[in-house]
């Protein structure tokens, strides 16, 4: 049995693979339609030999299973890290040291997925108003953080309006992942157009192979 494992809940085949080439022990499969249960949460546990294990929820929708799933362990230890997007998940195990003890490892990863902005461009699926946005069905939703932060027809323009209201002076790194409803030209033509938009940040392209979200993009 080793010291420390990890678990994170996942979707899409690029995304999962981000996630084993990071050190991820085992992948739940879960999202937004797809919620893992407390139960579920418990069984791939059992998939993971170490003493310690950090979970990484990556939807609000699932940290609750994860901290009854805490609650009831006996034979090992298991530690939530409140990730509420796969952006915020992947920045915490990146900042995962194995020199470094469980308390302060657990300190870090919940100290810099509080720098992590996410924002997701779906589609509506029926006319609704959110946020004093009027927006009709099969318009693109840019949808940040704590509400929509663009909508309308054009997705490339509706994707780099979200990016335009999440980054700051302070920005230095935007991720881009991209789902499998979108090709890679499409995903290559924003990664160049944020590029002359954002000269000071650096800009990465992965695909994630999501469905549902035609882009997840993250800004640090």
């Amino acid at each position: 049995m080793k010291p420390v494992g990890f678990l994170a809940v996942s979707v899409g085949d690029g995304v999962n693979e981000i996630f084993k080439s990071l050190g991820v022990d085992y992948i739940i499969e879960g999202g937004q339609t797809m919620n893992p249960s407390t139960a579920d949460i418990l069984d791939a546990v059992d998939h993971v030999n170490a003493e310690t294990i950090f979970i990484l929820p990556n939807n609000k929708n699932i940290i609750l299973a994860a901290n009854q799933a805490a609650e009831l362990m006996t034979d090992k230890t298991l530690l939530v890290i409140p990730t509420k997007t796969i952006p915020q998940g992947i920045t915490a195990v990146i900042n995962y040291v194995p020199e470094m003890s469980v308390e302060n490892n657990e300190a870090t990863m919940m100290q810099e997925i509080g720098n992590v902005k996410t924002g997701q461009v779906t589609y509506a699926v029926r006319d609704t108003m959110i946020d004093d946005k009027e927006i009709k069905q099969g318009d693109y939703m840019g949808i940040g953080d704590k509400g929509i932060l663009s909508a309308g027809r054009d997705m490339l323009q509706i994707t780099k309006e979200m990016v335009d209201a999440m980054v700051d002076d302070d920005s230095e790194l935007i991720s881009i992942y991209y789902g499998s409803d979108v090709q890679e030209e499409a995903a290559e033509q924003l990664r160049r157009e944020l590029e002359e938009t954002y000269a000071d940040c650096d800009i990465e392209l992965q695909y994630g192979g999501q469905p549902i979200y035609y882009y997840v993009i993250s800004v640090e």
